[in-house]
């Protein structure tokens, strides 16, 4: 374990022992603030802070912790990364059971959530469901070009916020769906970023990822018009709520401001520097959160 290193793993791992703590790591539990926020986003948008705890804290756990947890995990029981992968720097050897660890959890999560609203139930299950697609074999999407892209646009990108929402029981209204469309396209932003720092190692395993396919390059030049169509959305929605959309300016110029330097100067970055831009990305989603927060809060 990499103590010295990452000293909050060494506290936790002197909770849970060393045999159990790669399984939490693989869980990649820096990812949940992210996927909290923009989960509960949903739910802020359609109830504003009249959220009961209990079924808000069901929802957390089957949508946060179990799926996307166990999606992650399942992921990395099949890629066996050595090198850093999304959320996870040195990440430790899959442990011998992760397979059935994340299953196990993927599982759970499927079936919980029919404890809960029926439209929040079969969004979360079909993103159970793609999370085996994504990354399991034979059909092991992240491996095909484009096909990689839709996963995460769709599941996380539309359908997070649809789930936090659908929590609420309240249907969806017109503006909900226009923000959940626009970070569909928004993740079509960020998905190369978390893919340009990996490309050796997704060479070596034989992975045909968008940023592969297409070239990083125009892989940032995507980005960009997916940030542009995304804003589009997202000042459809503010729009049909009469509100100012000058608040949606900073959203779209922390994006520029990561991408247009990322597009100039990306032949020359190391891939650590392509690692750091995926992070001011996800800086970047958490600006574009807080800002329709505001902006369309009922």
């Amino acid at each position: 374990m990499s103590g010295d290193r990452f000293p909050i793993r060494r506290f936790f791992e002197g909770l849970i022992g060393a045999r159990a703590m790669p399984y939490l790591l693989h869980l990649r539990p820096l990812e949940w603030p992210i996927m909290t926020a923009h989960f509960f986003l949903g739910a802020l948008l359609a109830f504003g802070c009249g959220l009961r705890f209990w079924p808000s804290f069901l929802g957390w756990l089957v949508f946060v912790a179990l799926m996307n947890g166990g999606t992650l995990a399942i992921n990395s029981a099949f890629d066996k990364d050595e090198g850093d992968i999304g959320y996870l720097k040195a990440p430790p050897k899959p442990p011998e059971h992760l397979l059935a660890f994340s299953s196990a959890l993927l599982g759970a999560a499927a079936l919980l959530g029919f404890l809960l609203p029926l439209p929040f139930a079969l969004i979360n299950l079909a993103c159970v469901v793609m999370s085996l697609l994504y990354s399991v074999p034979p059909a092991r999407f992240k491996a095909r070009a484009g096909w990689d892209l839709i996963i995460n646009c769709v599941g996380f990108g539309l359908l997070t916020p649809m789930a936090g929402w659908a929590l609420t029981g309240r249907p969806f209204s017109r503006t909900i769906l226009l923000a959940s469309a626009g970070f569909a396209f928004l993740f079509a932003t960020l998905y190369p970023m978390t893919q340009i720092y990996q490309v050796a190692e997704d060479s070596r395993r034989g992975d045909r990822t968008l940023v592969i396919q297409m070239g990083v390059g125009r892989s940032l030049v995507m980005a960009l018009l997916a940030a542009f169509v995304a804003h589009g959305f997202f000042l459809a929605g503010v729009l049909a709520l009469g509100r100012p959309t000058i608040y949606l300016l900073p959203s779209l110029l922390a994006w520029l401001a990561i991408l247009l330097p990322w597009m100039r100067g990306w032949r020359t970055w190391t891939d650590a520097r392509h690692e750091a831009g995926m992070y001011w990305g996800l800086g970047a989603w958490a600006v574009t959160d807080l800002s329709l927060l505001a902006l369309l809060w009922p």
